[in-house]
């Protein structure tokens, strides 16, 4: 891989050199992963691993193997057939190296639509945190719980994504990695909690009705900063800081 921005910067990178460049700062983060065509399209055929190719697998990884936890929402994870981090011994030394915990526990957003036999709680080698509202029914919880998931409340209508990032903070999992969706995004956008977008720009061009990266709610525009730019294999990796 080449890094192209800032100018400074330029040149080939190892990959020593490509894990600092992703490491997360030495403070509380949170950092949004997305793949993306080209003309925009956020899946392809549905999904967004249609759009992945060598190069966003590894930045992906690398956001996933040093984050202290991941951040899906519930149709993301039950589309892309998501069951938690299973380390390979790749991920193991990184995080190892790292003095993180062997596995880094997934934490999925749902109004009461994840399965109670969702394979991201169920397959999962560490429990699962579903962050979820006070208006999902007793027995939806009790359930989730029954198979291994610790349940988070955060917020009565609608999942509060303030309180639900306070929480995982509070038990230590400071450095989030968000990977899908993009209603997900769009409302980690409006609570005001995303430090950094990482974003892979697949060289394909789709058409169709396929989404954008982020959707939902109507935000005064995020300003951001272009961090770092990576080159490989026609794809573009870009890195930039959200303002707050």
């Amino acid at each position: 891989m080449r890094q192209i921005w800032p100018p400074q910067d330029v040149g080939v990178l190892d990959d020593e050199q490509l894990e600092r460049l992703y490491a997360y700062p030495g403070r509380r983060w949170l950092c949004v992963n997305f793949v993306a065509s080209a003309d925009g399209a956020v899946a392809l055929h549905g999904r967004a691993r249609e759009l992945s190719n060598e190069p966003d697998r590894r930045v992906l990884r690398l956001g996933s193997d040093l984050a202290d936890v991941l951040l899906v929402g519930a149709t993301t994870a039950m589309v892309e057939e998501f069951r938690g981090v299973h380390p390979d011994p790749e991920t193991a030394a990184r995080r190892e190296r790292h003095g993180l915990a062997p596995v880094p526990p997934t934490a999925v957003v749902t109004t009461g639509g994840l399965p109670e036999d969702a394979p991201v709680v169920t397959e999962a080698l560490v429990p699962t945190y579903v962050i979820t509202t006070a208006m999902v029914p007793d027995r939806k919880r009790d359930a989730w719980a029954a198979a291994g998931a610790t349940v988070v409340i955060a917020g009565e209508r609608e999942v509060d994504l303030r309180l639900a990032v306070a929480r995982l903070a509070a038990d230590g999992l400071e450095h989030v990695d968000s990977e899908g969706g993009a209603q997900l995004f769009g409302s980690l956008l409006a609570a005001g909690v995303v430090d950094e977008l990482r974003l892979t720009v697949s060289p394909v061009l789709v058409s169709g009705g396929a989404g954008r990266i982020a959707t939902g709610v109507d935000i005064d525009p995020a300003r951001l900063e272009l961090l770092s730019v990576v080159a490989e294999s026609d794809t573009l990796l870009v890195r930039y800081g959200v303002l707050h």
